[in-house]
């Protein structure tokens, strides 16, 4: 019965990390829903950023529009195997 609650409880603690989310609203916020998704890495333990991700040239200078951070299942999955070298990611979108 002790290995069933220590698995259910690191199975529940993996599913609050993945609903770690930030959205930003811009102007009038998502007018529609055209989406457009990319990976943010980072190293360190998230100390130092590899890539840049410039949320305005992938919303194409649109004024209106909402910008969403998260690490989601994927980018868990990722980070279980890049994560013994410090290098995890977030999922940037954009929607329009």
């Amino acid at each position: 019965m002790k290995k069933i609650t220590i698995i259910i409880m690191l199975v529940t603690l993996l599913g609050l990390v993945g609903c770690a989310t930030h959205i930003h609203t811009v102007g009038n916020g998502a007018q529609g829903s055209q989406t457009f998704e990319t990976r943010q890495w980072y190293a360190l333990f998230g100390l130092v950023p590899l890539n840049e991700v410039d949320t305005n040239s992938i919303a194409s200078n649109a004024t209106d529009y909402e910008i969403k951070t998260e690490q989601g299942a994927l980018d868990i999955i990722l980070n279980m195997f890049t994560g013994c070298i410090t290098v995890y990611s977030r999922t940037v979108t954009v929607t329009k």
